[in-house]
């Protein structure tokens, strides 16, 4: 059995960096302080393929405590992402097809490894324990709860007021939720803050079943480029899977206000030099596009290492301050520019995308802007292709 460290000083980061609430602060620290090994866990619904920021913060915590010497229990919801957390959800979530979260679990193993020591940890599937569950041990979760205590919850409650619907399954997740933490035995849970609910639930159901509570711990919301909440559907995260060149370009382009958010929660610079930084910002001794290029730099190291960081910054200055072509482009193989074509080459989403960007000037051919999309435009070998300010094809 590996030794658990004991680092005051560790602890405490770990215990209030990015982190929203603790239950019970006191008694977790306690635990970790006596250098108590702890079953620590996380669940995470494998409802699509990529990983981003936002869902990193939770596993870099993860990593702190693992090279603490803690055991780290990774649920991958494979039943529970059927149903889907409508924690943060103003509306209905749709059903997930099994065979899709099985391919986005598979995924999900690679990019974990990014940050955990995987092999180290525990992973396992809740659909092992979830699916053995019967009626009745169902209606005896559901019993130590009550629909005003659902209510409660600040989106149940808002969609409840507007007279929007609200399908008893989703009643069902935090007690799936909980129930995982019975089945693993877990010492402590991590989620984001939207998740209080089920994470208290947890405590509730570990109690009905003789367990102690698990302790709490959720961390602060990481939002969006645009400043809404991080979403993949509005194009406005960043995923770990995204290459140096694009992380760094989206970096970029984000609000000046979420600067200081994303070094503290999407790096591991220290909070003293951050400090430094949102102090400068503060008093104009610092330009935000300045504070953009170091938060770039900081983002594609901790992913990709200092020399793919360096490339990346070397190239978005050429392309963006210089006005040159990237060193590198994809190459296609289209012989004209259509709506369809830019959809093909994954240019655009869809069809009405690709009419948008077309109509605002956005597409361009050897720096030429194309805006009549009911026209198809022939290219040829060697043309540029540019699509918005990130996206470079080159015709093959």
């Amino acid at each position: 059995m590996s030794k658990v460290i004991v680092d005051e000083k560790k602890i405490e980061e770990i215990l209030t960096r990015g982190v929203e609430d603790v239950i019970d602060r006191e008694h977790l620290k306690k635990r970790l302080l006596a250098g108590e090994k702890l079953r620590v866990k996380l669940g995470i619904d494998p409802t699509g393929p990529r990983l981003h920021l936002g869902r990193a913060i939770a596993l870099w915590k993860l990593r702190d405590l693992q090279d603490l010497g803690h055991q780290i229990v990774l649920i991958i919801g494979d039943f529970t992402g059927q149903l889907g957390d409508a924690s943060d959800k103003d509306s209905q979530r749709p059903m997930k097809e099994k065979e899709e979260l099985e391919k986005n679990a598979r995924e999900y193993k690679k990019q974990l490894n990014l940050i955990l020591d995987v092999d180290k940890a525990e992973v396992c599937h809740n659909s092992e324990w979830l699916g053995k569950l019967n009626f009745g041990d169902v209606v005896s979760l559901a019993a130590l709860f009550t629909v005003r205590q659902m209510l409660n919850r600040r989106n149940f409650r808002e969609r409840d007021e507007k007279k929007q619907e609200i399908g008893l399954h989703e009643f069902l997740y935090p007690l799936m939720q909980g129930y995982d933490s019975v089945a693993i035995e877990a010492d402590v849970e991590t989620g984001g803050s939207d998740q209080l609910f089920n994470l208290k639930a947890g405590r509730e159901i570990q109690r009905h079943f003789g367990q102690a509570p698990q302790d709490i711990m959720t961390y602060e919301m990481l939002y969006g480029l645009d400043g809404r909440k991080m979403s993949t559907s509005w194009g406005n995260v960043i995923t770990l899977l995204d290459d140096p060149q694009d992380k760094f370009g989206k970096i970029m382009s984000m609000k000046d206000q979420q600067i200081i958010d994303y070094f503290r929660l999407a790096t591991r610079l220290p909070l003293s030099e951050i400090k430094e930084i949102e102090k400068a910002l503060s008093a104009d001794n610092m330009n935000p596009r300045d504070a953009k290029m170091r938060l770039a730099f900081e983002l594609v190291k901790l992913y990709h290492g200092a020399d793919e960081a360096q490339k990346a910054e070397t190239e978005f200055k050429k392309v963006f301050q210089q006005g040159q072509k990237p060193s590198e482009m994809e190459r296609v193989k289209i012989r004209a520019i259509s709506l369809d074509s830019l959809v093909q080459i994954k240019a655009a989403k869809s069809k009405g995308e690709a009419r948008r960007l077309m109509e605002q000037g956005a597409v361009k051919i050897n720096d030429q802007k194309k805006t009549d999309w009911q026209k198809g435009v022939e290219v040829k070998r060697g043309d540029v292709i540019q699509v918005g300010p990130r996206k470079f094809f080159e015709v093959k």
